[in-house]
């Protein structure tokens, strides 16, 4: 029989835990470029911002949508690959708008086909990527390097919070405002004391079979890459809603002892939360709430004083901790999913 690794000996809790030196590491590294890049977008006044990528990487992209809109007041949409590599329809009008494309690897087809059809569509096109020497990369008009270092887990861990810290960088030099300077500058410092925080009250959602996470706003992309992280690491049909679409159908699902866990946005995307709760609390769900404390439930600690824009990734450098251990009392090793590989090559 194969021993499984102990909590500190897999890669996920390895490279999980690097993310506040990579972070910390990719902001001072990237400095002077993110200037120039903020710059060079002010002057170009873009008036929507298009985004493309697949997995792990287009949850960060649901951040970048949550964050443009709300400190760039900046429409932002997704673009589905498949438009370029499989339909080939005349893209949407993109001549001069940034088109952010998200990627570990810069090596998927799909996104490939996707970032050049929108250069020849006159994008301006900005990768933000790991491997800065991938095809991605060298298509780009902007290098945005990740600087996460290698990552030999399948499930991504650090270079999901590296996609998330880069994309906050330039919503800042972007924007000029102070406030995203500063939450930039306390973020290494709030994912050390996240990786430190007692999330084990959780652990028994390691008995699981099927489950929600909650999010909206700012973190509904950390409840969809916690979702994800379970289906991929622990064997768990886990989905991901809005705090309100799930009101809408989805909960009919719940019954009693149901698992939800769920990411409070610490703005004004909370409101309706302690409603939404007790809803659930009512059909007998099992619930875990991290960045609320609300009577009678399990709260999952953050830091107080987060700015909205970082406590998501404060919320999911403690999960990833959380993650790991589920997947090793489920008799799994995070680091070697079934049927998966680290690199997702989609047509």
């Amino acid at each position: 029989m194969t021993m499984l690794p102990a909590e500190t000996e897999t890669l996920m809790f390895t490279e999980a835990a690097e993310a506040p030196d990579v972070v910390a590491r990719q902001i001072a590294t990237n400095c002077t470029d993110m200037k120039k890049l903020g710059a060079r977008l002010r002057d170009l006044a873009p008036r929507m911002v298009f985004t493309c990528a697949r997995g792990s990487s287009d949850h960060a992209a649901t951040f970048a949508k949550y964050l443009f809109e709300t400190r760039l007041d900046l429409a932002t949409m997704s673009q589905a690959p498949s438009i370029s590599s499989i339909y080939r329809d005349v893209l949407p009008a993109m001549k001069n708008q940034p088109f952010l494309a998200i990627s570990q690897s810069g090596q998927s087809p799909d996104l490939l086909l996707s970032a050049e059809a929108a250069r020849q569509a006159g994008a301006v096109i900005i990768a933000l990527v790991n491997d800065v020497d991938s095809p991605l990369a060298k298509l780009a008009d902007h290098v945005i390097p990740l600087h996460a270092g290698p990552e030999k887990s399948v499930a991504a861990t650090k270079s999901y919070l590296a996609s998330l810290a880069a994309l906050i960088h330039l919503a800042a030099e972007w924007s000029g405002d102070p406030a995203l300077h500063q939450a930039l500058d306390t973020l290494p410092q709030a994912l050390r004391t996240a990786w430190n925080q007692d999330w084990t009250a959780a652990d028994s959602f390691a008995d699981a079979q099927s489950l929600f996470v909650l999010g909206r706003g700012l973190t509904l992309g950390a409840a969809a890459e916690a979702a994800l992280k379970f289906k991929e690491t622990a064997g768990i049909h886990a989905e991901a809603f809005s705090l309100a679409e799930v009101l809408h159908g989805p909960m009919a699902l719940v019954k009693q002892d149901f698992p939800v866990l769920v990411f409070v946005p610490q703005d004004g995307a909370s409101a309706g939360l302690a409603d939404t709760v007790a809803k659930f609390a009512d059909g007998g769900a099992r619930l875990a709430v991290a960045g609320a404390h609300l009577p009678d439930i399990q709260a999952l600690p953050i830091e107080e004083g987060l700015d909205p824009v970082t406590a998501p990734l404060a919320m999911v450098q403690s999960f990833y901790r959380l993650m790991n251990r589920i997947a090793l009392a489920r008799g799994l090793n995070p680091d070697q999913p079934p049927m998966l590989s680290k690199v997702t090559r989609t047509q």
